[in-house]
């Protein structure tokens, strides 16, 4: 291990690496070795339980004694269930893990010594590659989290539904906007001090809304493609369930209504509403009432948070501007209308 991972006291800093787990007995069996099998020396490994129906815990229990359990009363979502979860957990460093992940080899350290190196990096995440196609991008992160200018999210290797091949077009490590909380490596203090996840969210971009917050205050958001990890995505909502389409809908409006100027606000939100309406006719006319409805029901549910649950919401008071991963043209133009495929395509050498 190299020299500059351990801190000031000379020790390695402690890694709390925490899975939320709901109903995921399979993914704990399945991909629970690889975690526990991890090289860094000064980890913890902890479950924590959304109420799980089937017997996750038992099985952890009774197979991972070294794996310590913390349980929720309450299935609260993505959210509050790590807001609770890690309120219990004093460490330096939390990883948020799916449980639907599989680890490789050594993926903690480069990303420790990474943060460890510059004080200012609070979040970093490691390459997102495809369980079930490991020389594929993966959806929720790929390589480093970007934004375009009207709050639609990508990522290096992963445009709309597009993901692209790895062929080590996206190896540096860089800043970028958001990280996956697929693999979320972030500063405890930071995470505390900042309040956490967004528990209105409940799940879905809640880690994108954070991160926002994060650069608001000041500090980087990193990805380190040295670390590699495999998900298998969808792995609780999967793609194309109309409430996965309500959530992300709604909650990508409610962050851009907290995090942006009352300007960019007033002159970005309707333009959004605008866009997502088209998507939502478009997908009626192709037979798809469901997500006709989901978005219908966002918007409706976007304008009820405005008038009646904003303070419930976590906000940053001193607004910095933030550069670095976001990309000023709209990526619903170049993909849609201009037929870019790629990262690259549309932001260039990045």
């Amino acid at each position: 291990m190299n020299n500059h991972q351990q801190n000031n006291t000379g020790k390695l800093p402690e890694v709390a690496v925490v899975i939320l787990n709901w109903n995921g007995k399979k993914f704990l069996e399945q991909f629970l070795p690889s975690v526990t099998g991890s090289s860094y020396a000064n980890k913890r490994i902890i479950v924590a339980d959304n109420a799980s129906a089937d017997d996750s815990v038992p099985f952890v229990r009774a197979n991972y004694p070294q794996v310590e359990i913390l349980q929720n009363n309450n299935n609260d979502g993505f959210a509050k269930g790590y807001n609770v979860a890690l309120k219990q957990v004093r460490s330096d460093y939390y990883v948020l893990l799916n449980s639907d992940v599989e680890v490789t080899q050594g993926w903690i350290e480069p990303v420790i010594d990474l943060m460890e190196s510059d004080q200012s990096i609070a979040v970093c995440q490691p390459k997102l590659l495809a369980f079930d196609n490991k020389t594929q991008f993966e959806y929720a992160g790929a390589s480093g989290g970007w934004i375009d200018n009207l709050g639609y999210p990508f990522a290096r290797g992963r445009v709309f539904e597009n993901c692209e091949k790895d062929k080590g077009q996206y190896n540096e490590a860089q800043e970028c906007f958001w990280a996956s909380g697929a693999a979320l490596f972030i500063k405890a203090k930071v995470y505390h001090d900042l309040g956490g996840l967004d528990e209105y969210f409940f799940a879905h971009q809640e880690e994108i809304d954070l991160c926002w917050r994060i650069k608001l205050s000041g500090y980087k958001i990193y990805v380190q493609p040295a670390s590699v990890v495999y998900h298998v995505g969808g792995g609780t909502l999967p793609k194309g369930n109309s409430r996965k389409t309500y959530l992300n809908f709604r909650n990508n409006l409610i962050m851009l209504h907290k995090n942006l100027s009352t300007a960019e606000r007033i002159k970005k939100i309707p333009l959004r509403f605008l866009l997502d309406g088209i998507a939502a006719w478009k997908a009626l006319f192709s037979g798809d009432g469901g997500y006709f409805i989901a978005i219908l029901k966002a918007h409706f549910h976007v304008i009820k948070w405005i008038l009646f649950h904003q303070k419930e919401s976590l906000f940053v008071a001193d607004k910095k501007i933030i550069q670095s991963g976001i990309y000023n043209g709209s990526i619903v133009w170049d993909h849609f209308i201009k037929k870019k495929k790629t990262f690259f395509e549309i932001v260039g050498n990045k």
